[in-house]
């Protein structure tokens, strides 16, 4: 893919390829200040016809990315910026389903009984089962039918 034309999705040119770093791309582009900047390869596809690297992002994600210095590519910066997974540090579960207090992954169920408010599922529930039919402050939650006969 050396020396193939980098085309964004906005149909820009973003520069050329001037090697592969790992699974990045390094993109130079510029005439007198040449930039170099690294592309995740998953965001790329490459036409071996045509010569030309197409990138998944617009030329502004590109023109935003993470610079390479002398050579060197930060793959977590790359991946963050980007978006990938690779650029966050491992969750806190590690896979082993333990939850911990601060979880995103708490369903809303969950968070209402570590709150201590009564779960949608359970109040829908004892309602439909005619166990109360007051809500909160003694206030009827379903007003009568008017219509309806004593």
């Amino acid at each position: 893919m050396e020396g193939y034309e980098v085309i964004t999705s906005d149909d820009r040119k973003a520069g050329r390829v001037t090697e592969v770093k790992a699974d990045n791309l390094i993109i130079e582009h510029g005439l007198l200040l040449k930039k170099r900047h690294a592309v995740p390869k998953v965001l790329a596809h490459a036409d071996e016809a045509e010569k030309v690297v197409r990138l998944s992002v617009s030329s502004e994600l590109v023109e935003n990315s993470p610079k390479v210095d002398n050579g060197h590519v930060d793959q977590q910066a790359v991946a963050r910026h980007y978006g990938l997974a690779a650029g966050e540090p491992a969750p806190e579960t590690k896979g082993y389903g333990e939850l911990t207090p601060e979880d995103p992954a708490w369903s809303a169920e969950q968070q209402e009984l570590r709150s201590g408010v009564e779960p949608a599922p359970a109040r829908r529930a004892r309602i439909r089962e005619g166990e109360s039919e007051a809500g909160p402050h003694g206030r009827q939650i379903i007003p009568a039918d008017p219509h309806e006969g004593p």
